[in-house]
């Protein structure tokens, strides 16, 4: 079928935000500037967060400028086409908004958005983060570990894995009025996975509330894996016993595995992964293992078979 296609850092080493957001700007890709031309100033509809710390999770590569993070990305909920997202994500109303946290658990709750941004420390973590079609970006998140969420909620000897669902609604995302996914958009981690101190549930960028394009209100950070596994505008964050069934997974499950783990040494069917270009970049770099985070992560998967577990 077509398919439509921690380095630790001390704060003061951070690059200021006036300083990234003008650097590199010659050397944009021709495509991405003409994009962001033409679209408005996406940072007009975001409001300041309070209370963000800097994180020791976060890597001191240079970060990528915010209106190409805001302006160049995937969120078929609003279109097949880098653009898409912030041309039409308008349209979605992020208040009120509640996230339903369900299944496995000693303590279920529906969360007020607002009440759950209130709840958990906020950080920002600067992540490298791989998409699978083979470009990258350095995005400043902000958000807190989902760990500290399960935790509250308490999980049962039955949880095994934890899954996310989107926001299904074809009024506010004309995306899902096409077939090109099975609807409502879903993923899924492993336990272990998501109580890693790398993940985190993101509410903000750059300092600035979530754009609508980016996620809004709260997404999913796994900055090792794939971005498709970062399930945006979440509604639903259920624990289980069976390996949930991701949207991905369910359209081509021979291209879109589970773990989607960035790994160079696994292509996907239609095009190689050994290397990436970083937006912002004319020439291309290697891929790296874990997408960097391997020192982190990698026991999680100690005696798998990687290929087989992609």
């Amino acid at each position: 079928m077509l398919i439509r296609k921690p380095d630790d850092i001390k704060s003061s080493e951070i690059t200021p935000q006036g300083i990234y957001l003008r650097r590199r700007e010659f050397m944009r890709a021709g495509s991405i500037l003409a994009a962001s031309m033409l679209l408005p100033n996406v940072a007009d509809a975001t409001a300041r967060l309070s209370g963000v710390v800097q994180s020791r999770y976060s890597t001191p590569e240079e970060q990528t400028p915010y209106k190409d993070v805001t302006t160049y990305n995937n969120y078929y909920e609003f279109g097949t086409s880098k653009s898409d997202p912030a041309e039409n994500a308008g349209s979605l109303r992020t208040r009120p908004w509640t996230v339903s946290v369900e299944g496995e658990i000693k303590h279920p709750k529906v969360w007020d958005i607002d009440a759950l941004i209130k709840a958990f420390p906020l950080e920002q973590r600067i992540y490298r983060m791989r998409c699978v079609e083979g470009w990258s970006m350095v995005i400043p998140w902000d958000g807190f570990s989902l760990a500290n969420l399960i935790r509250q909620a308490e999980p049962t000897s039955k949880a095994k894995y934890v899954e996310f669902t989107t926001l299904n609604d074809p009024q506010q995302m004309p995306g899902q009025r096409t077939s090109v996914l099975d609807w409502p958009y879903a993923e899924g981690l492993r336990m272990d996975e998501a109580m890693h101190p790398l993940t985190i549930l993101s509410v903000g960028l750059y300092g600035q509330t979530l754009p609508n394009q980016n996620g809004a209100p709260v997404r999913l950070v796994v900055p090792w894996k794939y971005g498709f596994k970062g399930a945006k505008s979440i509604v639903r964050i259920r624990f289980v016993e069976q390996q949930p069934r991701t949207a991905w997974g369910r359209v081509a499950p021979s291209e879109y595995g589970f773990y989607s783990n960035v790994n160079p040494m696994v292509d996907h069917p239609r095009w190689s992964q050994a290397t990436e270009r970083r937006i912002g970049d004319f020439f291309k770099r290697k891929t790296l293992m874990f997408n960097g985070y391997g020192d982190q992560v990698a026991q999680l998967y100690r005696g798998m078979d990687l290929r087989k577990n992609f």
